[in-house]
């Protein structure tokens, strides 16, 4: 049976009782012609605060002519973006992460509302990358993923930076190991231009991801947005689109719990960030795929890393983009049988088929073989225990050490914490607890990279841990556990945790422990006070009502 490719333009535009309609197309533009072609809506997130997200218009007219080159209708439209390097260590982070549920609600109400055939979710900063996948899976109509791509290094001194190389400097200054105009130096140099975070970080981690889920195109994501590529890249984008569409390919087709597997074993072989645990959890979801967070520790185990990738690592996205990109990871993947290689993608070939057509820049350092891989285990891991029941993430590419033990020092704000860095106050083993920062109690699970970045560059990153309810920038290193469920705004047993208490991090055992007896943190938790919540209306209250577990992805469907 052939797919109608206007099987859902034809209700809203054909026929004398649809004359109205019509009126409104052809006020801003749009002919008949126009109006007898497939409508594909173009949603993209551009916004003037970023680089992210800086160059979405400039592919969204490329993207048009695709679609108007294989003989669609393009439907521009916008949706929002929250940008982290901004906001972070502020209030303002609070939105981060709610504005990945309000992107993915703003393309579904615009699409449903118009009824478009299907559409391209162009995205850059860090949540609107599984916000635009989130309402791919919700409509379920032909659609594909374009990211805008990867930031190019920035140098100084013969140093190759990433944003992250700005917190740690902020570290650095405030612990009196640089001095403000090396600060400056570093702040002027480290974002060239157009692109979001250079590094395996969470854009970058989601971008190649989603690759290996099959929504977007491998080796399309992979090049960096100043490329020259990238504008033939989204051409080439439009005219898929159109492809899916005479096809009725749609997401839930390709986004089955073995594409899932294929995208965690991506993450793990690339050392990518913690967040991916929330998002590629909310895509299953919104697929109806089950997938808890177990099956990320137990693909991890399995799967070695292989991308030596900043922020542990040496190299950057657009370094692996010159090596071979995400395909070369995926041919690694497909070799030592850790790959479900007839998984289908939007390009209407399967992951093997494109890993098997992947090409590697010869002498390439930034992909090792399989033979030499950076460690036999993925780059994160989920931990249990008396502190985190229902579990917690911790990123484990970068440092060797397994197991650390330290005295709690304990902070109800990221703010707290930070002036505690700033002012010399956290030593070599302590281990830093911040809570009421999960999706309930922040609200907004805020990421943490001003205080994680701090300790990185105030020399601390070895010797102390930290563990939150909130979470972490991809831009993370270091003895670092989020994620911890329950949430202390839920009764978890963070809330129970006091300054001077011993807690136990050990990787092998997959434990995160307060050395306290059971009886004692019951007890403990009988008496905690909940602090006022910080907002008793609009969308951060709401969100808080709504939102469900990090365990679960922190979703508000």
């Amino acid at each position: 049976m052939t797919f109608d490719p206007r099987h859902k333009s034809r209700v809203i535009l054909d026929g004398a009782d649809r004359a109205a309609a019509r009126s409104y197309f052809r006020a801003v533009g749009f002919t008949d012609e126009d109006l007898a072609r497939p409508l594909v809506g173009v949603a993209h997130c551009w916004i003037e605060l970023t680089p992210c997200n800086s160059n979405h218009r400039k592919l969204a007219e490329k993207v048009k002519e695709g679609v108007r080159a294989a003989g669609g209708t393009p439907i521009e439209f916008n949706t929002i973006s929250v940008t982290d390097g901004i906001a972070m260590g502020t209030e303002g982070m609070k939105a981060s992460l709610v504005s990945r549920e309000t992107i993915a609600d703003s393309v579904e109400l615009v699409v449903r509302g118009h009824l478009l055939d299907g559409f391209v979710g162009i995205s850059g900063c860090d949540k609107t990358i599984p916000g635009m996948v989130m309402a791919m899976a919700r409509l379920n109509l032909p659609s594909l993923m374009l990211y805008g791509g990867s930031i190019l290094y920035g140098e100084y001194k013969g140093r190759r930076l990433t944003v992250q190389d700005i917190f740690e400097a902020i570290g650095a200054f405030n612990a009196g190991k640089i001095d403000a105009a090396e600060l400056k130096g570093v702040e002027c140099a480290a974002c060239p231009g157009d692109g979001a975070c250079g590094g395996q970080f969470t854009a970058n981690t989601m971008a190649t991801a989603f690759e290996m889920l099959g929504v977007s195109p491998m080796g399309f994501n992979d090049v960096p947005a100043p490329d020259v590529r990238k504008a033939e890249i989204a051409f080439e984008t439009g005219k898929l689109a159109m492809d899916l569409l005479r096809k009725g390919v749609l997401p839930r087709r390709i986004i089955t719990r073995r594409a899932l597997d294929n995208a965690i074993a991506g993450v793990m072989a690339t050392g990518g960030s913690t967040n991916a645990v929330l998002h590629l959890l909310a895509v299953a979801k919104e697929a109806g795929v089950r997938l808890t967070i177990d099956e990320f520790d137990r693909i991890s185990r399995r799967t070695p890393l292989l991308a030596d990738l900043k922020p542990w690592g040496t190299y950057t996205a657009p370094e692996m983009y010159a090596a071979g990109g995400m395909g070369v990871v995926a041919r690694r993947l497909l070799d030592a049988g850790l790959l479900h290689a007839d998984e289908l993608t939007v390009s209407g070939r399967t992951i093997g088929d494109e890993a098997r057509a992947a090409r590697e820049t010869p002498g390439q350092r930034v992909i090792r073989p399989l033979a030499d891989p950076l460690a036999r285990h993925g780059g994160l891991a989920i931990l249990r225990g008396n502190l985190a029941p229902d579990g917690c993430v911790a990123k484990l590419a970068g440092h060797a050490e397994r197991v650390f033990r330290g005295r709690a020092r304990v902070f109800d704000r990221e703010e707290d914490a930070f002036r505690a860095v700033k002012a010399g106050r956290i030593k070599a083993g302590d281990f830093v607890v911040i809570r009421w920062e999960g999706p309930k109690g922040g609200p907004g699970m805020r990421e943490m990279l001003h205080v994680t970045g701090a300790l990185q560059g105030a020399g601390l990153g070895g010797s102390v841990a930290l563990m939150t309810d909130g979470r972490f920038s991809g831009a993370t290193h270091g003895f670092m556990v989020g994620h911890v469920a329950p949430e202390a705004a839920v009764g978890g047993p963070i809330a129970a945790v006091r300054n001077g208490d011993t807690i136990v991090l050990d990787v092998n055992k997959r434990r995160l422990d307060v050395v306290l007896p059971a009886a004692e943190i019951k007890k403990r938790l009988r008496s905690v006070k909940r602090p006022t919540p910080r907002y008793a209306w609009g969308v951060m209250a709401k969100y808080a009502r709504l939102v469900s577990s990090a365990s679960d992805g922190a979703v508000t469907g």
